[in-house]
């Protein structure tokens, strides 16, 4: 068991017990750090609390780090699209329809179910049972670039380069309608919606969240974009994109519910992923080409731009 115990500062005040925990301890989720307040692993002034408590100047907080579980889900045989791999990590380049990892109801057929047939034993334990090796995830429906950590020490040292912005992390999307600025940044905090639960938006008082949108190609109806994530909340860029009312071709939570195309989710694609190697101490870059299904689309959605504006 794992115990540590942290004073707050004056600087430090003013925000949930979750939410300073989840930045002081970036190894960990802020779900697996609400779960350790509920389970009541966690005091403040020798005091349960629960995770929305506001920390205040001189507060103690104890924390305990249960060791690791003995993992309960299957590895599978699942092809994977590994663009590199050395003894510290290997970055994937995830397909759509893959969930990252396993969550009750859907145990088999997640990328860690793959990476525990590829890997065997060697991930990291830091996220617990459930994600082992899972530094940062990207939804079902969005294709991508991943970095996994095989050891604790390398997850400790992207989870920091995470909570620090220094991981370069580009998409290239598809919105809706036609986005005037050829460069835009979108500063919005983003917290989850006040009535739906399950999903996010643009709230005051929400986490700090930073999006930065270029402009590549601009259709009739439609504008092809690469969007910059500077921090990296759940949904960042489909809820700004939302916000600004350009929401994601094909995003049926924060966008319409009907696409012409019969797509199978938002239209969404992480391409680039650039990160200082945790054992090598050097920058590497990633890029994965835009999948197939992006590509057509792309093509469809220039043709018909073509005859709809004629010479």
């Amino acid at each position: 068991m794992e115990k540590s115990k942290i004073f707050i500062s004056e600087e430090e005040e003013g925000v949930r017990l979750d939410v300073f925990l989840a930045d002081a301890f970036p190894e960990y989720s802020r779900s697996y750090i609400q779960k350790l307040i509920k389970e009541e692993m966690i005091l403040v002034n020798e005091k349960h609390e629960k995770s929305k408590y506001i920390v205040k100047t001189g507060d103690g907080i104890e924390v305990e780090i249960p060791p690791p579980k003995v993992l309960d889900v299957k590895p599978q045989n699942i092809p994977l699209d590994i663009v590199y791999e050395d003894d510290s990590l290997l970055v994937v380049n995830k397909p759509q329809d893959m969930v990252v990892h396993p969550a009750p109801g859907n145990y088999e057929n997640t990328l860690v179910n793959a990476l525990l047939y590829h890997c065997k034993d060697q991930l990291s334990t830091i996220n617990g049972v459930i994600r082992p090796g899972i530094v940062h995830r990207i939804d079902k429906d969005t294709t991508g670039l991943l970095v996994v950590a095989k050891n604790d020490r390398a997850h400790q040292s992207l989870a920091q380069q995470l909570k620090d912005h220094s991981i370069t992390r580009k998409y290239h999307a598809i919105a809706m309608g036609n986005i005037k600025e050829n460069l835009a940044t979108i500063d919005a905090p983003i917290g989850r919606h006040p009535v739906d639960r399950l999903r996010m938006a643009v709230v005051h008082g929400g986490r700090n969240a930073i999006t930065h949108i270029k402009v590549v190609e601009r259709f009739t109806q439609y504008t092809f974009i690469e969007a910059q994530l500077e921090t990296g909340r759940t949904h960042q860029i489909r809820v700004h994109l939302s916000y600004i009312k350009h929401p994601l071709l094909g995003d049926e939570v924060y966008g319409t519910k009907s696409s012409r195309f019969n797509l199978r989710g938002q239209v969404l694609h992480a391409k680039t992923l650039g990160f200082v190697h945790p054992t090598r101490e050097e920058y590497m870059e990633f890029e994965a080409p835009l999948p197939e299904y992006f590509e057509k689309l792309l093509r469809v959605i220039k043709n018909n731009t073509i005859r709809d504006n004629p010479q």
